[in-house]
Formats: C-alpha cells, sequence, structure tokens
C-alpha cells in the first residue's frame, strides 16, 4: 500500500456545482467542467482533485473547508458567475498560501476588479454550458500547476504585495492526518455508489456501520452523502433515523432540514413535515426548494381528503396553492412550483383569477429551461401548461416533442394522469375537454408501444 509520500499532492478545487445561470444569462455546466476539464489537467500535473463537496449543504459547515484551504498544497479556483463561496474561498486561500491557485473562468466572463490583474485561465462552453475545445484550457492549467510545482513564485496579491507578510508552515503531522481523512472519505463515497446501484438494504447497511454510529467524528461529507443517498432508495425511515443522530450544526443546515421534510411527508408524518419546512422558512425566507416541498405535503394531504370526500379537501387545495406560489414569486426562474399552482387551481371548483395572470410567467420560465438542455418533462410540462392557456396548436406540438424525448411508459402514464385530472375539472364544470382527450390517448398509445421493449430491455 502507498505510503503518504508517496500519494499525489491534492489540489483543492473552488467551484459551484450542477448547472448555473449567471446574471447576464449565460450557462455553466460545472460538473462537466470539473469533468472535462479540471481532472485532466490537475491529473496531468501529478497531482489528485479533492472537489469542496460540502457546498452542497450551503457552506454552513466550515471545517472541512479551512482543511482543504490550508492543507491542499495546491488549488484552482473557477470564478465564473461570481459565486460567492467560490470568492470567499478564494480571498482564504490568498490569504494564507503564497502561491499554486490556478484561477480559471469561462471565456467572457467580467473579472471583478480586485483580481482583475491576476493570471487566470478561460475556457470555452457550448449552448449547453458544456465546456468545448478543452485540449488548450486543460494544457494551460497542467502548465500552471507544474509550474507553482517546480518553482517559487508567489501568486497571491497580498504575498506580492507585502514582502514580510508572515508565512505559515503546516506541522507534518497535521497535513498527514488531512491526508488520510480524504482517502478515507473517497472510500466511503465509493462504497455509496455501488451500495446505491444495489439497493436500499445496502445504503441501510452502511449507515448502520459502528464506525458511524458517533457522526460527532465524521466528516460532514461522508455523512450528506449517506444521507442522499437514503433518500436516492427511497429508504426515508432511514433517512430520519439518520437525520436524528447527526451533529446540531448539521441538523440546521438549510438543505438537511428540507430533506427531512421531504423524508417525513414520505414516510406520511405530515404535522411534523409541515413543522420541519415552515421553520426553514420562517429562518431563510421562502424559495422555489422549500416552498416547494411544502406545498406537496398540502397536495399529498388533498388527495387523500379529497378521495375520503372530507370537508377540510378544499382547505388543503388552497393551501397547496398558495405554497407554491409563493415559492413560485421567490425564484420566477424556477417553473416548478409555479406550474404546481396553475395546475391546482384548474382543479378548484370555480376558476382562480390568478391563473390567467400568472399562466404566461411560468410558460416563459418553462420554456427559458427548455431551451438549454430540454428532456421529456420539461416538454411534458409545456404541452400541460399549453392545455391550460387552452391553445391546441403549441398543446399538440409539444406533446409531439414530449413523446419524442420519451423513454419509459410510466413517463407518459405520469403526464396522462395529470392531463386526466384536468379533465375531470373541466367536465364537472361543463367545459369542452376534446383535446385534453386526444391527448390522454395519444399518451395511452405511445406508452403500449413502449411496454416490450421495456420487458425486452
Amino acid at each position: 500500500m502507498d505510503t503518504i509520500d508517496q500519494l499525489a499532492p491534492l489540489c483543492f478545487v473552488l467551484m459551484p456545482f450542477g448547472t448555473k445561470t449567471d446574471a447576464a444569462g449565460r450557462v455553466t455546466n460545472f460538473d462537466k467542467v470539473y469533468q472535462n476539464v479540471i481532472v485532466p489537467a490537475v491529473t496531468q500535473a501529478g497531482l489528485e482533485p479533492v472537489r469542496a463537496d460540502e457546498e452542497k449543504i450551503g457552506g454552513t459547515i466550515h471545517k472541512p473547508m479551512f482543511e482543504r484551504l490550508m492543507l491542499c498544497h495546491y488549488a484552482v479556483a473557477d470564478i465564473t458567475g461570481a459565486n460567492p463561496n467560490v470568492f470567499y474561498e478564494l480571498g482564504i486561500r490568498h490569504a494564507l498560501r503564497p502561491r499554486s491557485t490556478a484561477i480559471i473562468f469561462v471565456e467572457g466572463t467580467v473579472i471583478p476588479f480586485d483580481i482583475a490583474l491576476v493570471r487566470g485561465i478561460a475556457y470555452r462552453t457550448d449552448g449547453k454550458g458544456e465546456p468545448t475545445d478543452t485540449a488548450a484550457p486543460i494544457e494551460a492549467i497542467r502548465s500552471l500547476l507544474r509550474e507553482a510545482r517546480d518553482t517559487a513564485r508567489d501568486d497571491s496579491p497580498m504575498f506580492q504585495l507585502i514582502d514580510d507578510l508572515p508565512r505559515w508552515e503546516i506541522d507534518h503531522n497535521k497535513t498527514d492526518v488531512f491526508r488520510k481523512s480524504v482517502d478515507y472519505s473517497k472510500r466511503y463515497k465509493d462504497r455509496l455508489s455501488e451500495a446505491v446501484r444495489e439497493g436500499a438494504e445496502a445504503v441501510q447497511k452502511i449507515a448502520s456501520d459502528p464506525a458511524l454510529a458517533d457522526l460527532i467524528d465524521v466528516e460532514a461529507g461522508i455523512v450528506v452523502d449517506l444521507f442522499l443517498s437514503l433518500r436516492d432508495v427511497k429508504a426515508y425511515g432511514g433517512m430520519i433515523d439518520l437525520y436524528n443522530r447527526m451533529p446540531g450544526p448539521l441538523q440546521q443546515a438549510k438543505m438537511m432540514r428540507e430533506q427531512l421534510g421531504f423524508a417525513l411527508n414520505r414516510e406520511g408524518r405530515f404535522d411534523d413535515a409541515e413543522k420541519v419546512l415552515k421553520g426553514v422558512i420562517e429562518q431563510f425566507g421562502p424559495s422555489s426548494e422549500t416552498n416547494g416541498l411544502l406545498g406537496r405535503i398540502y397536495k399529498d394531504r388533498w388527495e387523500i381528503a379529497r378521495e375520503a370526500k372530507r370537508p377540510e379537501a378544499r382547505s388543503l387545495l388552497r393551501r397547496a396553492i398558495d405554497t407554491y406560489l409563493e415559492g413560485f414569486q421567490a425564484d420566477w426562474r424556477d417553473a416548478y412550483p409555479g406550474v404546481n399552482a396553475v395546475s391546482l387551481m384548474e382543479l378548484q371548483d370555480k376558476r382562480d383569477e390568478r391563473q390567467a395572470q400568472i399562466l404566461p410567467v411560468v410558460r416563459y420560465s418553462a420554456m427559458r429551461k427548455a431551451d438549454k438542455n430540454p428532456d421529456y418533462w420539461d416538454h411534458a410540462t409545456l404541452m400541460e401548461l399549453a392545455v391550460l392557456m387552452r391553445d391546441d396548436e403549441a398543446a399538440e406540438e409539444q406533446l409531439s416533442e414530449a413523446l419524442g424525448f420519451a423513454r419509459a411508459g410510466w413517463e407518459l402514464e405520469s403526464t396522462a394522469a395529470n392531463l386526466r385530472r384536468m379533465r375531470r375539472a373541466r367536465s364537472e364544470r361543463g367545459e369542452d375537454v376534446g383535446l385534453i382527450e386526444r391527448l390522454e390517448q395519444e399518451l395511452a398509445r405511445a406508452a403500449k408501444d413502449m411496454a416490450p421493449q421495456q420487458k425486452t430491455s
């Protein structure tokens, strides 16, 4: 087995996660940038990349992040989109480390004045925000990191400007312990990836590992990955149990509380789930994510009450609509809560006057998302919105697009169920439902055609 001295030096990567849209409307797929540009460049420089996983929980767990900033000998910072977490971490890095930090950004990025003179490397992206022409930026980053390994040139503006600024020497034992912790974390991540593929029992087995009995000393990134892995295999009871064992600071992270509310709702503990998510909104304000989860609670309760013909059904439907609508108003770019709001408005006894006002905005938001990297659900959503707006031509056009993207019969059946609810509501109000019936028939036909493929695949 390799010793600490034989292992490649670590390179900390400071960057956002997922696909982000900047103020100019430009999209960047940071996961693809990491996989296709940063990882090859770092490994070709003889280093091992370490990404800031803790950002997935909102940057509230600082200890692992500070350790990476201080103890990784090398770093790459992607400042595309002016992400505040990245700039905060870059500032700390420049204050602690005189050299060995490479700055990169998508071509066309406006560089903030404070770091405008710092050497940086640009890369290009396509319409989906994915990197293109990667050979040149890979070589530039590799060369910069190799130069940092081979020379003593400072790249931190602070150390370049102030000659006698103290330079911290980290105890060798501390860096060795940190390296072992990073390797330990990676092994757990690999185990979790394999367990998710195997199913709920395999993930639950890891959750019950005696090494994870006391989560106080377990790195936050491992706990978060385990929590989300339990969600991926629908082990909602396991999620709740793991949350109850988490350290207090981790429990208070916004994302962890949101996912707890999600798990409680899936377990039918509606009151507990509502209390958790209302607490998040009270502390952090409305958001498309939190309100979407809370709206789903009211929606689930409404469906149960409606089936049982209980009198509170009407009230629960209104609460679901208002909650989704508040989430959409908090972030107009996220169509999800808006789509739910206008769809549920259609199911009320009387037409909601707000629907006509908000529908064009929701449709525009959904169209913007579909323009970037469309999938089945984008076109299915646009079809449902066209039905709500009584735009027959657009509905049939989006049906065609949706069928072209469909990969499984259950997707079509889910959309047909949404249309069925709309048809019943309109029929009860005495409205024409011919278009919806035609769409349902086409979805049913397509789902039936897919059935043999699913059996033989």
